[in-house]
């Protein structure tokens, strides 16, 4: 019997061949109107599953983060509004590329992305939960106050949670604006940081109180990323939409 030790399983990549159409679809555009600058993508992990939470300020941010996915090696999936695969092509490669529709009524029928995303780090892959829920409510584009879905997840499913900022989004594309603005070409930087210490959680009952006490953690995690891209402190108060009598979801009046 041999004694050479198994050579180590080297993970397949992800790069299969919907994505690879995506890229043909979506990195050539992107890169002709912006000049990304990644940071941290050593804290993004190789292989495995794990939440990726970003901050969320802009319409194109999923593609954004999409682009700088790719680069990195590992390929997303979101929790996508579900009124987008009801578009003909671009549903059908969201359905294809295993993407999560998330219904924005409460209580709709089958309506179970926390469940799919679940499944999705069961498989061992990246799943992009924007623990703010919508495009933040606060003036000057900071993390407003976060949902528990990302931590959920990663505390169920013991898997690391990545937070990432970026920032120069807003100059390609402001806060609800309809189209984009290509020339001149933008400079977008990305950080991702370390994985979210949350071993404080990982023997508590997940209740709200611990999904939310977590959750900040996270949040804050974010907010200290986007404050080193900005040069800026950020405000000492989260922006609570609640407090302020803004709805969680839908466009709003500055």
């Amino acid at each position: 019997m041999s004694s050479e030790p198994t050579p180590a399983r080297v993970p397949r990549s992800e790069k299969t061949p919907i994505f690879r159409l995506l890229a043909c679809i979506a990195v050539p555009p992107m890169t002709a109107m912006v000049k990304f600058r990644l940071r941290g993508v050593e804290n993004v992990p190789a292989h495995g599953a794990f939440v990726l939470a970003p901050n969320h300020y802009s319409e194109i941010d999923p593609l954004v983060m999409g682009v700088a996915m790719w680069k990195v090696g590992r390929m997303p999936r979101y929790l996508a509004k579900a009124s987008l695969f009801k578009i003909p092509a671009i549903g059908a490669l969201l359905r294809a590329s295993g993407q999560v529709p998330v219904e924005r009524v409460a209580g709709a029928r089958g309506a179970d992305p926390l469940g799919q995303a679940r499944q999705i780090a069961n498989q061992g892959l990246a799943v992009v939960v924007y623990p703010e829920g919508s495009l933040t409510r606060d003036p000057d584009l900071w993390p407003m106050r976060g949902k528990t879905g990302a931590v959920r997840i990663a505390l169920e499913q013991g898997i690391p949670v990545i937070p990432a900022a970026h920032w120069g989004t807003q100059l390609l594309m402001p806060r609800y604006a309809k189209r984009i603005n290509p020339f001149p070409r933008k400079t977008i930087d990305i950080s991702f940081g370390p994985p979210v210490d949350l071993s404080a959680f990982a023997d508590r009952k997940l209740d709200s109180a611990t999904l939310a006490e977590a959750t900040e953690v996270v949040m804050q995690a974010i907010t200290t990323l986007f404050e080193e891209l900005r040069g800026e402190k950020a405000p000492v108060e989260r922006w609570d939409p609640s407090k302020h009598n803004q709805k969680d979801t839908g466009r709003f009046e500055q």
